[in-house]
């Protein structure tokens, strides 16, 4: 992630004083929108066809999440949250930063300078994950400061070491004797199953290596090839820049040298520059910039000489700095749900950055709602973006084609369907109701219709914090009641009668989102 971090806004930008509840309208029937809809600024009419054709739609967004540095693993707090989100969501792998790290102790020399390896720690972060049900996506980083050309440290609180090796024999021998090591204890098809991705964003200030891109390949050479040392099974890739950026050349580069890859990596915020990503000066909008990213790597990809590598985008979100209005808010529903819909079909998998505010770049969190990264914030109290994920989550694996750029149509195994629709207004505008119209087409039997909302007052803590006074220190009781309000209220239920086709309304207030299921 960006050094570039800025201050917390002063105060979240109210949208309402009272939060517009979702107004629901069941006609059976027909397949006219109800009249009272066009009282609203916005309005949209969406037919789905429940019985129409579908294509497989892989919950990409959930398989991978990031998180801060590898000694927070071995924290209760950070476990707790790794399980609250593991429980709502297809999380699979997580990724952080610093295995290698001197806190970490893997990396010593001894009175004679030389290498002395110890795995205490390491065995015990990844026990912790395989524990809780996830597998390591493993960023090969920092520099041991024994190991380290010099002494270059990084602004972070953890004061990391960004320097190539003073010896590429003993980082060879680093990487193959931890390799060996997790093959050891947890067997070659287990690890065969995780992921080594070589470095992190070595396009920026995380990699002092002159000049950059050269320095990181050789960087990327040794590793990869001590990786495959130990197996040619195990998957190893790069180049985990930021701001989508050397993806065409590093492939090239590897093709030229025949140096190992299995697949690429990048990263990319909502709020970087158009110059950065693009080489442009156009303005892109917060909802359009990392679905253009990812489309940009993936065309790089198919024109390139290895046009099947998977794309792993190890790390994403809607900004990089700390945004209260941003990833504190509700407005992290509606954006994530767009960039689902955009970027389907475009990427293996993207790590939201991050699970958990149990997260100390800045040093240690100083209150609850900061514009920290994670799900979940200080006092495991969820976010709107917990939220967001957890309705999300329960879409199903196959895409029904609709056209809206509001509306997710997808369909699970038993034939119902899941649908999110949704409200995105920019983050700091105040934005108008819309109403939706969902024409139901193809339904057998009699349906259910469950709706659940995400909103100020649905499945957000942050108003309830505000009215606190915005404590940086909440009592127990104080964070008994945000872990509370925190929770996602049951959804709203309605019945449609028999018919094989069905209106159903509904009114979304800004900055929203809705999960609609129709079920027997």
């Amino acid at each position: 992630m960006k050094n570039s971090l800025r201050l917390e806004r002063t105060r979240f930008l109210r949208i309402r004083t009272t939060a517009l509840a979702v107004s629901l309208c069941v006609i059976a029937g027909s397949s006219a929108p109800p009249a009272q809809v066009s009282q609203f600024s916005q309005s949209e009419t969406i037919t789905v066809d429940a019985a129409g054709v579908v294509r497989p739609f892989p919950h990409f967004w959930e398989k991978v999440f990031g998180s801060g540095r590898a000694i927070l693993t071995l924290r209760d707090s950070y476990r707790r949250d790794l399980r609250a989100v593991k429980s709502i969501t297809g999380m699979e792998y997580v990724r952080f930063h610093a295995i290698f790290h001197d806190e970490v102790g893997l990396y010593n020399e001894d009175g004679r300078g030389q290498p002395v390896y110890n795995f205490s720690y390491i065995d015990q972060i990844y026990d912790g994950l395989l524990e809780n049900g996830v597998r390591p996506f493993i960023e090969l980083s920092f520099m041991p400061r024994k190991l380290a050309s010099r002494l270059v440290e990084h602004p972070f609180w953890y004061r990391q070491i960004t320097a190539p090796p003073k010896d590429y024999g003993r980082w060879d021998e680093l990487i193959y004797e931890f390799t060996k090591h997790l093959v050891q204890r947890y067997g070659l098809d287990e690890v065969a199953r995780w992921y080594f991705e070589v470095w992190n964003e070595p396009n920026i200030d995380f990699w002092s290596g002159e000049p950059k891109e050269a320095t990181y390949y050789e960087l990327y050479d040794h590793t990869a090839r001590a990786i495959k040392r130990v197996s040619s099974g195990l998957r190893v890739g790069g180049p985990a820049t930021a701001q989508a950026a050397w993806v065409d050349r590093f492939i090239r580069h590897c093709v030229e040298t025949s140096a190992p890859v299995d697949f690429v990596s990048t990263h990319v915020y909502a709020n970087d520059s158009a110059k950065d990503v693009f080489g442009t000066s156009e303005q892109i909008p917060r909802s359009d910039m990392v679905a253009r990213a990812v489309k940009k790597v993936y065309d790089q990809v198919k024109g390139s000489g290895r046009p099947n590598l998977p794309i792993h985008w190890t790390e994403y979100n809607a900004s990089y700095m700390n945004e209260v209005n941003v990833t504190d808010a509700p407005f992290m529903g509606p954006w994530l749900a767009n960039l689902i819909g955009q970027c389907d079909g475009l990427a293996a998998t993207m790590a939201y950055w991050t699970f958990s505010d149990v997260f100390e770049e800045q040093g240690v969190v100083k209150r609850p709602f900061y514009g920290g990264f994670g799900l979940i914030a200080a006092g495991h109290i969820p976010k709107a973006s917990y939220n967001a994920f957890k309705l999300l989550h329960q879409l199903g694996g196959e895409r029904i084609a609709v056209d809206s750029r509001s509306a997710l149509v997808t369909r699970r195994p038993d034939g119902s369907l899941a649908i999110a629709a949704w409200n995105y207004v920019p983050q700091d505008e105040v934005g108008q109701p819309k109403s939706f119209s969902l024409v139901l087409k193809g339904l057998s039997g009699p349906r259910r219709v469950r709706i659940g909302l995400l909103d100020a007052t649905h499945g957000s803590a942050l108003a309830a914090w505000e009215a606190m006074g915005q404590p940086s220190f909440p009592t127990r009781e104080q964070q008994r009641r945000l872990q509370a309000e925190g929770q996602l209220p049951a959804p709203e239920i309605k019945r449609l009668p028999p018919g094989s086709s069905a209106v159903t309304s509904l009114v979304l207030p800004p900055h929203s989102l809705a999960l609609i299921e129709v079920v027997k």
